[in-house]
């Protein structure tokens, strides 16, 4: 059984969890962060564009949220792959997929981690709340698009980007054009960095028959993910002006499209690694893109 056993839960921070508690841990991802802050910065773009107007406290609400979420959506994907991520090289140790933790408790994990979501929608108004939960049957799906579409990254985009059309009415307690805006925006960015991080499995991918973006694209995979990248730098320059219609205002995403420009100069779909660096690098972009937000909601909002 030793060897069914990742590195992750040798070293670093899941290694310190005791033995039984650590293929949950994988489960959820807890050696890997970046998928939640990937999943929480749309949120927060959306609060900063907001104004935020003293509901600063969002920001940590809306990070657990994230966290949560993130967690028993890769417990429900690794639940719903089980079979497919045992067949490739990168993916046959996850918990599921190699027997250590059973189906009936991993169902028990993905409930755990929605009652945490539950409490973290119930600091929410009426709006935001029906928003969240609209997300639902597009999350349920997204799983099973790999098998049906050469572009499973874009209904990841449509569900990794929700957090756009929540934060903005939590902080309003209404709905409008800018939110909209933002998560068009950050569907095609999503899009962009998981072709990034599709790279990687292409091979394997190939031989199970899962499709992926960096498959359809091919060697124009660099060409694909600029287009993407230059598409939601449009989205989120259309949510800005829709708060403040000043060209001053689009500099703010001036160091988030250089970035992004540079990631897809530099993708290569023969290098798996390196993609997979470039893919990681959009925690900096969204932190960019927070601060530039940030900046231009706390100034319309006085």
């Amino acid at each position: 059984m030793t060897d069914l056993v990742p590195d992750s839960e040798r070293h670093g921070l899941i290694s310190a969890l005791p033995r039984s508690l650590r293929p949950y841990a994988s489960l959820m991802r807890l050696d890997r962060p970046i998928g939640t802050w990937l999943l929480y910065w749309p949120c927060a773009w959306s609060l900063a564009l907001a104004g935020v107007q003293g509901h600063w406290a969002l920001f940590g609400w809306f990070l657990l949220g994230a966290f949560a979420m993130r967690a028993a959506g890769c417990t429900y994907n690794d639940i719903v792959d089980k079979d497919l991520d045992i067949q490739v090289e990168r993916t046959r140790l996850r918990p599921v997929a190699s027997g250590r933790v059973s189906v009936n408790a991993a169902w028990a994990l993905v409930i755990c981690l929605s009652l945490l979501g539950l409490v973290v929608l119930l600091q929410f108004g009426r709006v935001a709340q029906g928003v969240a939960l609209l997300s639902i049957a597009p999350v349920a799906a997204y799983p099973f698009m790999k098998r049906i579409t050469w572009w499973p990254q874009a209904w990841l985009g449509l569900v990794f980007s929700w957090g756009a059309l929540v934060g903005w009415p939590a902080v309003t307690g209404a709905f409008g054009w800018p939110p909209l805006l933002l998560w068009l925006g950050s569907i095609f960015w999503v899009i962009g960095y998981d072709t990034l991080y599709a790279i990687q499995d292409i091979e394997d991918d190939a031989l199970v028959g899962v499709k992926s973006s960096a498959r359809a694209l091919g060697s124009q995979v660099r060409t694909g993910i600029a287009i993407c990248y230059a598409l939601a730098v449009l989205g989120w320059a259309g949510a800005i002006w829709s708060v403040r219609p000043d060209w001053v205002a689009l500099l703010a995403l001036a160091p988030a499209a250089a970035h992004l420009g540079a990631q897809a100069y530099r993708a290569d779909p023969k290098d798996g690694s390196a993609a997979l660096a470039l893919f990681r690098s959009n925690r900096f972009t969204g932190f960019l893109l927070f601060l530039g937000i940030l900046a231009v909601g706390l100034s319309s909002a006085q």
